[in-house]
């Protein structure tokens, strides 16, 4: 292939040097995001955390003992409500399934409920704050930000039960009762760091250029909102786990005899204090995994923090 020439600050250099220049560049910069992550050890947990739980999620019926136990309806009275063992580490429910495999099979459901809700509502959020704080003072921010402010008025678990319960009880309506109920936030923390942009030299520049709306949208404004949108999706991951669990401890989630954790919880709950082992280990899981994923969003906050100053 013929070496191409590119002028860079004064010196002729070919095409192939230049891309590893780049190259040696991007791994600089994330030798150095990785070293101010890794500064803080308990974001290095929840990192760390939420890698083992999504790998246990993903390679769940190869690591589980009793995949079968959560894959398909399963009786085994036999062996019913016993105890934490070597053979059932979390011990058995009260038809005798191992908890220990529920459990796992049942990072799946919750981790579905995050990533789900967070690509609907994500985009959704992001688009009305750009185009609210962009227009600010217009009709359009008026009509955009009182719709928003009418949906964070009512408490979220709240707001997402009383749409839970006009539809169908399974995993996919308890994700659009969430989304219904999230993508104000996002609306919100966008439009606070749009209406602080839009009169920044860089966008009064693009429009003196003629540059289009969605050019300065997309390509001007939004560049320099991610970080506190990564952060925030990062944090919130745990609190749609929680909101989702809600929802199937009362029934309008995740249905039996699907491993949800919070209808694991739900239906262990009868038989406390006796058989502990039944609901506690399902609520440990949900702690874990929230914690998991809040330990991390605090170690982006630091990190995205660090690179603005």
């Amino acid at each position: 292939m013929a070496q191409q020439t590119a002028e860079w600050t004064g010196f002729n250099i070919t095409e192939q040097e230049l891309r590893r220049m780049r190259w040696q560049t991007r791994r600089e910069n994330l030798g150095r995001s990785w070293y101010k992550f890794s500064r803080n050890p308990l974001s290095v947990v929840g990192g760390a955390t939420v890698l083992i739980i999504i790998l246990a999620a993903i390679f769940a019926p190869y690591i589980t003992p009793y995949p079968d136990h959560a894959t398909r309806p399963f009786t085994d009275f036999a062996n019913a409500s016993q105890p934490p063992s070597l053979e059932h580490w979390f011990g058995t429910d009260e038809i005798g399934r191992d908890i220990f495999s529920r459990t796992v099979f049942g990072f799946r459901f919750s981790l579905t409920m995050g990533v789900v809700v967070l690509s609907m509502v994500v985009p959704v959020g992001v688009i009305l704050g750009l185009i609210a704080g962009y227009f600010q003072g217009s009709r359009i921010d008026t009509i955009i930000m009182r719709i928003t402010d009418i949906f964070l008025a009512v408490p979220p678990l709240i707001l997402a039960l009383a749409i839970a319960s006009v539809l169908e009880p399974n995993l996919f309506n308890s994700m659009v009762a969430v989304s219904l109920m999230w993508w104000p936030w996002y609306t919100r923390l966008v439009y606070g760091q749009a209406t602080a942009l839009r009169n920044e030299f860089f966008v009064s520049s693009a429009e003196v250029t003629g540059a289009s709306t969605a050019h300065i949208l997309f390509r001007e404004i939004l560049p320099n909102t991610l970080s506190p949108i990564f952060t925030k999706i990062s944090l919130d991951m745990g609190w749609v786990i929680i909101i989702g669990a809600s929802l199937s401890f009362v029934g309008l989630g995740v249905q039996p005899p699907k491993p949800g954790l919070g209808t694991m919880v739900a239906s262990g709950a009868k038989y406390l204090p006796d058989q502990w082992w039944i609901s506690l280990f399902p609520a440990l899981a949900i702690v874990v995994l929230v914690l998991g994923f809040n330990l991390l969003g605090d170690g982006l906050r630091d990190l995205f923090a660090a690179e603005e100053i």
